[in-house]
C-alpha cells in the first residue's frame, strides 16, 4: 500500500519531502539555513537578516533547495535545488549571486573545492558536474563557462559529496551503499579519473558523510547510512576502522557533523528527538559513546552544522513538500547545543545542554529571522505535521524503488533526455 502511494505521488508529480538544512560559517560570520525554496541567511557579526542580491540577472530557486554549503574559507556560499535544477553561488561579503548554473537534471548535492576554485553538483543519474569559479568566485569568469562531468556512481543518486581538508579528494555517497574516494586532479576539467578507494561496510544508503582530521594530520570519514550505522574509515586508503549501530536497526542516520577539533561527532537520527554525542579518538581511530541531548518531544534535528571558530552546534527541524502544506507554513525550528566540545559536554560538565530562545545569540531578531516565525514553538498545528512526517521521510526519500515494467517505460517516456530540444 505504502509503495503504491509513493508511485502515485510521483505519476502525479508531486515533489519529494524536502527536510529543513543549515550551514554555519567557517569563521562563525554567519548562519544559513533553507527551507523549501527560500533561504535565510542571519549575519552574525552585524547581527541582521541578510538581504541576498543577484549580480548575474539568473532565476532564483523555485523548487526546494537540497544541499547547502559554504566553501573552506567561507568566501563563497552555494545552494542547490531539484526540480527547478538551479545551482547557485553566493560571495559572502556582500551576499551577491555571482554565478546561476542550470543543469540537465535535478540536482541532489553540491560542494565547493577546498581552494574555492570550483563548484561541483551531482545530478540524480549520479553524475558529478565541475564549474569553474575562478580565484575567489571571482566576476570575471564568463558565464558561458558550462558545467564538465568529471565523475559518475553508474545511475546510482548521490546522496552526500565533501572534499577533504586537504583539497586531494572528493569523496561521493549514493543511494546503493557505496562510497567512492576519488583523487581531486588539478587540472579537474579533463575529468577525475583516478579512485583512490571504495568505502565498504554500509548495507543500506548513505544519507550522510564528512571529513574530519586532527590540525594537519591524516584525514578520516565519518558516515552515515539508513541501516542505522555510522562508519569512520581513512580517507586515502578506504579502510575501515569502526562501525557502530544505534539500538533501533529501523531508523537511519539523518545527518552528521564533527567539532571543530574534531574530538566529538553529532549525530541525528531519523524519528529521535535529540542528538547522539561520540567521541573521536582520531589518533586510537575510535569511536565511542559519551551522551545524549535529548530535546522536547516535539522536536527532530533534520541537518547540523558547526564552524571551525566557535564551540555551537546548530540544529534546525523543519520540512518542505509535504501534502496540503501552504508557503506560510515554511517555519523552522532552531536549537542550539552552546559547548560542542568533549571536556565541556562530559558528565562533570554542569553548564545548559541546550540554548533557551532567551539565550540565543542575537535573541528574537535571529529566531525570526531563520525561523520564519518567533513564536513557531507555539504552532503546535505545523510543528505536528512536520513531525509526523520527519518520523518515515529518510527511507521513503532515499530508499531504491521498484517499479513495475510497464511503469519504468513510462519513466523513460518522461526523461529530459528523451525529449525534444531545440
Amino acid at each position: 500500500m505504502e509503495d503504491t502511494a509513493i508511485e502515485e505521488a510521483e505519476v502525479s508529480g508531486a515533489a519529494e519531502f524536502a527536510p529543513a538544512l543549515v550551514a554555519a560559517h567557517p569563521q562563525g560570520h554567519s548562519v544559513a539555513v533553507a527551507v523549501g525554496s527560500e533561504l535565510r541567511v542571519f549575519d552574525l557579526k552585524v547581527g541582521c537578516a541578510v538581504s541576498l542580491a543577484e549580480d548575474t540577472g539568473g532565476r532564483s530557486h523555485s523548487d526546494a533547495i537540497r544541499d547547502i554549503c559554504f566553501s573552506a574559507n567561507g568566501a563563497l556560499f552555494a545552494s542547490a535545488a531539484g526540480d527547478d535544477k538551479l545551482v547557485k553561488v553566493w560571495k559572502t561579503d556582500t551576499w551577491c549571486c555571482i554565478r546561476t548554473i542550470t543543469s540537465e537534471k535535478r540536482v541532489s548535492a553540491v560542494a565547493i573545492s577546498t581552494n574555492g576554485l570550483y563548484v561541483t553538483f551531482a545530478d540524480k543519474f549520479g553524475v558529478v558536474w565541475l564549474v569553474t569559479l575562478g580565484e575567489n568566485g571571482a566576476d570575471h569568469v564568463s558565464v558561458d563557462n558550462k558545467p564538465v562531468s568529471i565523475l559518475g556512481h553508474y545511475c546510482s543518486i548521490i546522496t552526500s559529496m565533501k572534499f577533504s581538508p586537504d583539497g586531494r579528494f572528493i569523496a561521493t555517497a549514493d543511494r546503493d551503499f557505496k562510497i567512492r574516494i576519488t583523487l581531486f586532479p588539478r587540472n579537474p576539467l579533463k575529468g577525475a579519473h583516478e579512485i583512490q578507494s571504495f568505502c565498504l561496510g554500509h548495507t543500506d544508503f548513505v544519507s550522510c558523510i564528512s571529513f574530519t582530521r586532527i590540525s594537519e594530520g591524516q584525514s578520516f570519514l565519518i558516515t552515515g547510512g539508513g541501516d542505522s550505522t555510522f562508519l569512520k574509515l581513512l580517507a586515502d586508503g578506504g579502510e575501515l576502522l569502526e562501525a557502530n549501530v544505534t539500538d533501533d536497526s529501523n531508523l537511519a542516520i539523518a545527518d552528521i557533523c564533527p567539532s571543530n577539533d574534531g574530538s566529538l561527532v553529532a549525530v541525528a537520527i531519523q524519528g529521535f528527538n535529540g542528538v547522539l554525542l561520540l567521541t573521536c579518538d582520531l589518533i586510537g581511530k575510535k569511536l565511542s559513546f559519551l551522551k545524549v541531548i535529548t530535546m522536547e518531544k516535539s522536536y527532530i534535528p533534520t541537518s547540523l552544522a558547526s564552524s571551525s571558530s566557535t564551540e555551537a552546534l546548530w540544529t534546525v527541524m523543519g520540512a518542505s513538500n509535504m501534502p496540503n502544506q501552504a508557503a506560510s507554513q515554511l517555519l523552522t525550528r532552531l536549537r542550539i547545543v552552546p559547548h560542542f566540545q568533549k571536556d565541556k559536554l562530559s558528565s562533570a560538565y554542569s553548564g545548559p545542554a541546550i540554548l533557551e530562545d532567551s539565550e540565543v545569540p542575537h535573541g528574537e531578531k535571529l529566531l525570526s529571522a531563520l525561523q520564519g516565525s518567533l513564536d513557531i514553538a507555539k504552532q503546535e498545528e505545523v510543528l505536528a505535521s512536520v513531525l509526523a512526517a520527519l518520523k518515515v521521510s529518510m527511507h521513503k526519500m532515499l530508499v531504491k524503488k521498484h517499479y513495475s515494467e510497464e511503469r519504468r517505460e513510462q519513466r523513460k517516456r518522461g526523461r529530459n533526455d528523451k525529449k525534444f530540444k531545440s
